[in-house]
């Protein structure tokens, strides 16, 4: 399928029309993950392609059906500064299991952190732009290099992801959601089928887990990314909602 063009003179992907962006994605729509992960690959060329990940409770599924496909595709991973280290050890354990081959750690700018952050307390007075210095900034340098990424939303978990396409646009590049159209029995069928191990924050009550200040406990009746942000209207971290608004 050829909805992008590319020259030797050009590496940067020629973005599609909208119309050929939506062609594409009503062609994938129900299609399989690893279909979704080939077209990807494909459309957007050789190593132009990477996967973000935040190694949470439902993240690995996602990166198994990338790894079944290429495991040599490389995955970012932002390491905010305020993460769990169970969360570490599940990154560390899965890329032991799964063979990949190009995991790649970002940090924020540490002189944003002094500049707007210097006594770590950002999360509490000012969330969103806690998550901007930590989380959006820094995964907005990471892409520069790309044309196209994949993530792991699912429609099933609610708010902003209800509705969420199979590919979309993302300011310079395109995103895929390949596990958009799974409900929850499919994906847990395929963490099963993976034989993938669980984070470890699952057996302790985290049903979603983020950052340590905003993070916490939820119960099997609220929905999957309840414990996050509890108690506020703040749904995301932004890199969904605000990444194509930054100038790259």
């Amino acid at each position: 399928m050829n909805v992008a063009g590319r020259t030797p003179l050009s590496p940067v992907l020629t973005l599609p029309s909208e119309g050929r962006v939506n062609a594409l994605n009503h062609a994938l729509d129900r299609a399989a993950p690893h279909e979704i992960i080939r077209e990807a690959a494909a459309v957007t060329g050789p190593g132009r392609l990477c996967l973000v990940s935040s190694f949470g409770t439902e993240s690995a599924v996602l990166i198994a059906f990338m790894a079944e496909v290429d495991p040599s595709i490389p995955v970012v991973f932002l390491d905010t500064g305020w993460l769990f280290e169970e969360t570490l050890a599940y990154r560390d354990a899965l890329t032991a299991q799964l063979g990949l081959t190009d995991v790649r750690t970002i940090h924020p700018d540490p002189s944003r952190l002094a500049e707007l952050d210097a006594e770590r307390d950002l999360w509490f007075s000012d969330p969103d732009s806690c998550c901007r210095i930590r989380k959006v900034e820094p995964l907005a340098r990471a892409l520069s290099g790309f044309d196209g990424w994949l993530n792991g939303r699912k429609r099933y978990q609610g708010g902003l992801r209800a509705d969420i396409p199979v590919v979309e646009r993302d300011g310079a590049r395109l995103k895929f959601n390949p596990l958009a159209n799974l409900g929850r029995e499919e994906v847990e069928a395929a963490h099963r089928r993976f034989g993938l191990p669980d984070h470890p924050m699952l057996a302790k009550g985290f049903g979603s887990v983020g950052c340590m200040p905003c993070t916490s406990r939820s119960t099997g009746s609220e929905g999957a990314r309840a414990g996050r942000w509890r108690g506020q209207a703040k749904t995301e971290c932004g890199i969904h909602t605000l990444l194509n608004t930054i100038d790259r």
